[in-house]
Formats: structure tokens, sequence, C-alpha cells
């Protein structure tokens, strides 16, 4: 609105400057004049250029080679990589940074805890797998073998090789419901075969490559109470059961893990009910201090896996177990469904 005003004072100056110009040039000397009076209107010029520009930018964004405000052409900067990668402690794994920070806790938490934990993680979706350092460290299996004793079972009676009672399929109802060990005694010596050896020559079939039964501790050798393996082993197992076995075996065992009695409702199930989660337990008080275990699955669709073995090696009791076990499914898992 300020430009009128400077505009019309600006045009009679001209005009009288340029006469004089006319004049003295037809004399030799309008070289110098013009030069000054020249000078005398550069401000007036400027004042103009700069109202011109000013009002200009009060109705329109900034241009791209504006200095003032973000270039028109430029997006909102993005965090750089590198602090990304630092909130994301595990990359490698293959899961989200929620999950790696996740993993990072579990692994700060059992590295306090008495004895040694290895726990592996499983997205059956993607693939990705998630191990601590004590994966690979052989553990005695206390009442997870049950799981696989009864996978071992209803493929033998499918096969035809066996013929399963209906005392015997109430037996396997109680190893995985309750994980009752006289029902775990039966089927073990009624069907390990004359050589004993049955059920563990087919283990590593599901995956079970480094169980290891354990000498002088029975005379019924191999028995199916001192064995030992890795949590990786029971990584294996639980996605044996989930995508290899026939649907409607693999539907029984679910219902059975998903619906298990009080006593077995730690481990795994502390992820909590959001999680739908299911396990097989075993605890034991054995040589070198108890071990608690569990092996299952979390998530819709039980997408997830978990399996933790902890050896307290004479460091806590089963309680103790209990709760590092518990604690572990709860950080990895709680809150995320």
């Amino acid at each position: 609105m300020t430009r009128v005003p400077r505009q019309s004072a600006w045009r009679p100056l001209m005009v009288m400057s340029v006469a004089a110009a006319a004049l003295l040039g037809l004399t030799g000397c309008g070289g110098d004049v013009a030069a000054k009076e020249g000078v005398s209107t550069t401000p007036s010029t400027s004042a103009s250029s700069t109202s011109a520009s000013a009002s200009a930018s009060s109705s329109a964004p900034p241009s791209a080679s504006s200095p003032q405000g973000t270039p028109a052409n430029t997006a909102p900067a993005k965090p750089s990589e590198p602090p990304q990668q630092q909130n994301c402690p595990l990359p490698q794994t293959g899961f989200d940074c929620d999950f790696q920070q996740r993993f990072a806790a579990a692994q700060a938490y059992v590295a306090k805890r008495p004895g040694t934990v290895g726990i592996v993680v499983r997205d059956r979706q993607t693939g990705a797998v998630w191990r601590n350092d004590h994966a690979t460290t052989p553990v005695w299996t206390a009442s997870t073998i049950k799981l696989a004793m009864s996978v071992n079972l209803f493929l033998r009676d499918r096969a035809g090789s066996i013929h399963l009672s209906d005392e015997d399929r109430s037996l396997i109802q109680a190893m995985l419901h309750s994980s009752d060990d006289n029902a775990a005694d039966t089927l073990w010596f009624r069907y390990a075969g004359d050589d004993h050896l049955t059920f563990n020559n087919a283990f590593p079939g599901y995956g079970m490559t480094s169980l290891a039964p354990q000498r002088g501790f029975s005379k019924f050798y191999p028995y199916w109470g001192f064995q030992k393996c890795t949590p990786d082993d029971l990584d294996r197992l639980i996605n044996y059961v989930l995508g290899s076995l026939p649907g409607d075996l693999r539907d029984y065992i679910v219902g059975q893990l998903s619906a298990v009695d009080p006593d077995q409702q730690w481990g795994v199930w502390g992820a909590g009910p959001a999680a739908q989660p299911g396990n097989k337990d075993g605890w034991s008080d054995e040589q070198g201090g108890s071990v608690m275990n569990s092996v299952g699955f979390v998530g819709p669709g039980h997408r997830y896996t978990l399996a933790v073995m902890n050896s307290l090696n004479g460091e806590g009791g089963q309680e103790v177990g209990r709760v590092t076990d518990s604690q572990v499914a709860k950080l990895i898992f709680g809150g995320r469904f």
C-alpha cells in the first residue's frame, strides 16, 4: 500500500533529470551531471524495489531461493540412520526395533539372575530368530520332554506301528495338561521298545538334535526323566509341533498347551492373557541344582515361539527360577498384543 506515493514522487524527478541531461549533453557536460543525477535517483528506485519485495513476501510462501523459512522444495529433516541404529540394539536379528529393545532388556535381566538362562525367540511368519548366549547350553529337560513323547506316540499311532488305547490317550492328556510324572512313566516303559531306544531314536526328527540321555541315574536307560537338551532343541520341537504335525494332531496339542493346569501357568504363560499363550513346562531338582524350563507359543495364530531353560546351578530354588522364566516372557511379549 506504500508503493503509490513513492512512485508518484519519483516520476516528476525523473522527467526533470532526463531534460537536464539532454540540455547539458548539448554543451558536452552531460556525462557528469547524468552520473550525479543517477546517484540521486538510486535511493528512490531501491526503496520502491524493497517495498515491492516486502509486499510480495507478506502474501506468498518463501521461494526455493529465499533465505528465510524452509525452502519450498525441501522436505522436513528426518532422523539420520545412526541414531536409529543406536535405538535398535540387535538389528541383525531381523526383528523390529521394539522387539530388539525387549530382547536387550531380557538379556540384561537374566544376567543378574541366579544360574544360567538360555532363551530362543522365533517369529514363525518372518523366520527371524533371536538367541541369547546360553541358547546352546545343555540343561536337564525335566518335563519338557513329555511334549516330544506325545508327538512320537501320536505319530506312531497314525502310522499304525502302535495302537493307542483310551487309557493311553488319557495318559498323554495328563502329561500335557498337568505334567503328570506317573503318566509319563507308564507310557515310556510301555512304548520305549525292547532296546529302550524307540523314543530317543525318533526325537532328533522333531528337531531335538542335541538331546542326550544321561547314564547312571536310573536302572532303565534311557529314561525320560534323565536327559539333557538345549533351548535350541526346544525351539525346534515347538516349531515342529506348530508347523509339521498333521492338522488334527497339532490342534489337539495346541489346545492342551493353551489350557494347562495352574501348576504350569508360568514361564511362557508370563506373556499375559492378551498374548494367548500356551506352554509345556518342566521343573525338577537335579544334580547341580534346580532347573526351570518353559517352551510354548504366543500371539495371534501362534506367530511367536519362546523357549527358556534356567539352570539355577545351586544358586536358588524352583520358585526363583519360576519367577525368572515368567519375567523373561513378560519382558519380551508383555503389552505387545
